[in-house]
């Protein structure tokens, strides 16, 4: 069990650089959109290239950072029985959801996304705007990387809790966020 409790201390850590380092496009996006604003409405002058490149930066950040969002218990749960629970019972919900519920979604949607991305790269698909960023088969290939940090953080999160079930663990405090 403590090889496993290392293997999901590792992908614990992966997302958690991961989440820390593309946080970073949310301050990138503000700023461009100042400048968008500040050029179309103060200038007459608009980049189609910067506007896509808030929507880059929006893709990244939602997909990416999912992974470090589940590690840090942030997904809104709409659920008032969790949050009364013992230690022991919020590990066996963890399980079961992550096992019948969050990886069957997440290898679904590789799955469903398989040829959706590969045709993007060999096509090495653009934006359709002319002078727009060029490189959408990147973003296209975030939908597979959101769903292998998702897995990964589903199989870490099932080693804590079944960690937590037989005694060598103690779940994280919960301070309730994202917890309705």
């Amino acid at each position: 069990m403590y090889g496993l409790l290392a293997l999901a201390r590792g992908i614990d850590a992966v997302n958690e650089w991961v989440g820390r380092t593309v946080s970073w496009f949310t301050l990138a996006m503000v700023l461009v959109t100042v400048v968008i604003v500040v050029l179309r409405y103060g200038f007459s002058i608009g980049f189609i290239w910067m506007q896509e490149s808030v929507r880059f930066g929006h893709t990244f950040v939602f997909l990416l950072c999912a992974g470090y969002t589940l590690l840090h218990n942030g997904h809104v749960r709409v659920d008032v029985y969790y949050l009364k629970m013992s230690e022991r019972g919020k590990a066996t919900v963890d399980i079961i959801g992550s096992i019948l519920f969050l990886i069957p979604v997440c290898v679904a949607i590789l799955i469903a996304s398989w040829d959706y991305v590969l045709n993007s790269w060999a096509e090495m698909e653009g934006s359709m705007e002319e002078r727009g960023l060029h490189a959408v088969y990147l973003l296209k290939t975030c939908i597979w990387l959101f769903s292998g940090l998702m897995i990964a953080q589903a199989v870490s999160r099932v080693i804590h809790a079944a960690a937590t079930l037989l005694g060598i663990e103690h779940a994280a405090a919960d301070d309730g966020a994202g917890i309705l």
